[in-house]
């Protein structure tokens, strides 16, 4: 292929399954890879967690200082009620309406896909967690909008204790929009920590903080590490990693579009674009387009390097191909820019955090508007997690009622399967029910 732009080592041809660079595209995106090279990493985060659960508070301001380079007393973990109204009032009037459409977005996505008021008796029960966490990245890229992404959920579950959790910035304050959305949703506990010794206290509880039954939200490495060396103390959602957007498209496609989408992800830095076509030609006016767009961007230095290490344009020899391979990948993101064909491909996508179908529904959409939680599985786990919903803040009860008779007519099988089992004393609590 004759191409001309400094982004030609993102083209790969599918069929270079051993390349370097097809290697190094599925490598950057794999959680086995991940987990394979980060032992000492992880190491090192078990070790902070280990410390936070023995010593409490003490830790939490030790590693606070250490890593976030900021002093904070116990006293001082927790913003103040009057910290988080003045957040609020100080935010733009026209910023506060755009944040509660999206929170009734949500809400109402969120509502309407909630089984836990479908109980049924005899059968299951569903109950709210009682206490949850929310991570919302801070500090130098904070994200407001996953405290609307996180919080409501729980909210729409009945969760009743709420919390909140963020780093703090250089001075010790947390980004004001992300207090005063959660002063705008009533979330009144809240936290200027992270990292791993946040994730710890919520786990364990300190002498200032109550333990939660569940952590959720994206965050760095370490917080991510974090909470897989504390789950099963709690539950959480999914070890997430760097973003990124798998793009399916072909020559119905507009290339300049699905750059602008590619490069939104990259801006994330580190955030990984992908591009799967049937198309060669389409995929060089990509590359086209990557060239042109990224060179006038405000970070286009650090968004070429991340686009470099990260990103890729495969082609494949068909759609199906291109299908098997978007399956196989698993993106958090899966755009379907197919034209009239991306309806009927997107229901052969089976692995993916969630999906955007057609031209005008670019991940942007998602990340702050539809209704669906933007908090997604990443490294290519959609293909066993899932996106946050208000389904995962409850819990379900196997609820199991049996009559004299209805016992009797069972006793025999139950007895048998018992026995088959070794369990005797099993067997003779139903035999002396039915003697």
């Amino acid at each position: 292929m004759e191409l001309a732009t400094k982004f030609d080592d993102l083209l790969i041809e599918a069929s270079e399954t051993d390349s370097s660079r097809m290697r190094r595209l599925r490598s950057e995106h794999s959680m086995a890879e991940y987990l394979k090279g980060n032992g000492a990493f992880a190491e090192t985060v078990r070790g902070i967690v280990a410390d936070v659960a023995e010593r409490g508070d003490a830790a939490v301001a030790e590693y606070t200082r250490k890593f976030d380079k900021v002093e904070l007393t116990a006293s001082e973990f927790r913003v103040s009620a009057d910290d988080l109204k003045a957040a609020h009032a100080s935010l733009d009037a026209a910023l506060l309406k755009s944040l509660r459409t999206s929170i009734a977005n949500v809400r109402k996505y969120q509502s309407e896909i909630f089984i836990g008021t479908k109980n049924t008796h005899p059968g299951i029960r569903y109950t709210p967690l009682k206490r949850v966490a929310c991570c919302i990245p801070g500090a130098s890229a904070p994200l407001p909008s996953t405290v609307i992404m996180t919080a409501v959920p729980a909210q729409v579950a009945g969760v009743k204790d709420i919390v909140v959790l963020s780093p703090p910035r250089y001075e010790g304050s947390i980004h004001p929009v992300i207090l005063g959305l959660c002063y705008e949703l009533g979330v009144t506990e809240v936290y200027r920590l992270g990292g791993a010794q946040a994730v710890a206290a919520l786990a364990w509880g300190t002498e200032t903080i109550a333990k939660v039954d569940k952590i959720v939200g994206p965050g760095h490495d370490v917080v991510q590490l974090a909470k897989k060396e504390c789950f099963g103390l709690v539950d959480m959602d999914s070890f997430a990693g760097p973003s990124d957007v798998l793009i399916v498209a072909n020559e119905k496609a507009n290339p300049a579009w699905v750059a602008a989408d590619v490069l939104s992800q990259a801006e994330h830095d580190p955030g990984a674009g992908i591009v799967v076509t049937d198309s060669v030609n389409f995929a060089k006016k990509v590359l086209a387009e990557l060239e042109t767009q990224c060179d006038k961007l405000d970070r286009a230095a650090a968004t070429e390097k991340c686009l470099l290490a990260y990103s890729g344009i495969v082609v494949c020899e068909d759609m199906d191909a291109v299908i098997d391979w978007a399956n196989d990948f698993a993106a958090e993101h899966l755009q379907v820019q197919c034209g009239d064909e991306s309806k009927a491909i997107s229901e052969k996508l089976v692995n993916a955090g969630a999906i955007f179908i057609g031209p005008y529904t670019p991940v942007a959409v998602g990340d702050y508007y539809a209704g669906p939680s933007h908090t997604l599985p990443t490294r290519q786990t959609s293909k066993y997690f899932s996106a946050v919903t208000s389904n995962d803040f409850i819990k379900s009860t196997s609820i199991i009622e049996y009559t004299q008779q209805q016992l009797a007519n069972a006793a025999a099988d139950i007895v048998r399967l018992a026995t088959t089992e070794g369990l005797d004393a099993h067997a003779k609590s139903v035999r002396k029910r039915v003697e």
